[in-house]
């Protein structure tokens, strides 16, 4: 079992390569498997009058209300793609971006992108759905804000279109930030997974690490989280990131939630516990000085580690019995 896990630096960079870099350097650092960028043009995601999502507008608070005046800010360049891929590559992390119109998403295939990223926003966006579908790579789907029928309207439509269910990846998600505890609602994961028979993932909202280490535990195959460099950076989504020690320590429980689940199921004395099963456990031994040919009775014999003697599971069997020979007070009895 591994666990896919995507950084996702997002618009973290604040428009800055150099910032971008640095994130790169965290998410190899962390061991992630993608680091993730946003891929857009302004003028195709948003109109100019769009408003900002009341998060938003609380983490940059700089008196503009619109989405368009933000966004071009936190637009990275073509050459920008191609630097960072590159340093990817040196850093040795996967580049993945999500692409958020169809000249996005054309450009990133022309990067030779293994898989696409669809966000939450998008789901209801046909068109979209339909030209990702035309590129036919994996598809990791977020359903942040959808309803389970959503869900299944955007699947037939990447299935439809020709990308097969199995290389379909659905992530449980909700789009506010942070998500509130009590909204996350995990278990709707697993309904994912049972009603619509598909391979399913997490991409979180939340402050910390536990839910996304609590979605492994649930059967995860993908996790996703936004991190940053300083929550307290100016930016839509710095307060609902992860900071670098903090990515670190999700990837690091993460892989040890791995390793728990790794197991053959079978329930047995493992390995490294073979050797306290003598020392934990408790074996049938005189209580005082017994002779030989007295019985054996609940007056003389007790119980006591180690556990390298008769079970006291066959206590019954010993009651009654004739002592073979003497046996000295907290000798293990033998018969």
């Amino acid at each position: 079992m591994h666990t896919i896990i995507i950084a996702e630096a997002g618009v973290n960079h604040n428009g800055e390569i150099n910032k971008a870099k640095k994130l790169i350097d965290v998410a190899a650092k962390a061991g992630v498997d993608y680091v993730k960028f946003q891929t857009f043009k302004a003028d195709k995601l948003t109109s100019k009058t769009a408003k900002k999502a009341s998060y938003q507008s609380q983490n940059i608070n700089d008196g503009d209300d619109t989405q368009y005046s933000m966004l071009k800010k936190l637009e990275l360049s073509e050459n920008d793609h191609l630097e960072l891929m590159s340093y990817c590559t040196q850093k040795g992390v996967q580049f993945l971006s999500t692409g958020f119109d169809e000249i996005s998403i054309d450009f990133l295939d022309k990067l030779n992108i293994k898989l696409f990223k669809v966000p939450s926003g998008e789901i209801t966006n046909k068109p979209y759905l339909q030209h990702i579908s035309s590129k036919k790579k994996p598809v990791i789907l977020s359903t942040g804000m959808a309803t389970i029928s959503e869900i299944e309207n955007a699947l037939q439509v990447l299935t439809t279109e020709g990308i097969p269910k199995d290389q379909i990846t659905v992530l449980h998600c909700n789009t506010e930030y942070p998500t509130p505890m009590e909204d996350v609602n995990l278990k709707a994961m697993e309904t994912i997974k049972n009603e619509l028979k598909v391979k399913i993932g997490y991409s979180d909202h939340t402050l910390g690490i536990e839910v996304p280490v609590a979605a492994v535990a649930l059967g995860a195959s993908v996790i996703e989280k936004h991190f940053t460099l300083d929550r307290n950076l100016p930016g839509p989504d710095h307060r609902a990131s992860l900071e670098p020690d903090e990515l670190e320590q999700m990837v690091k429980a993460i892989r040890n939630v791995e390793l728990a689940l790794s197991g053959s199921g079978r329930k047995e004395p493992s390995p490294s516990e073979q050797k306290n099963i003598s020392v934990a456990r408790k074996s049938i031994v005189a209580a005082r000085r017994i002779s030989k040919g007295e019985k054996f009775s609940p007056e003389n014999i007790t119980v006591k580690r180690p556990g390298d003697g008769i079970s006291p599971m066959l206590w019954d069997d010993v009651i009654g019995k004739d002592a073979k020979q003497n046996f000295e007070e907290d000798e293990l009895i033998k018969i």
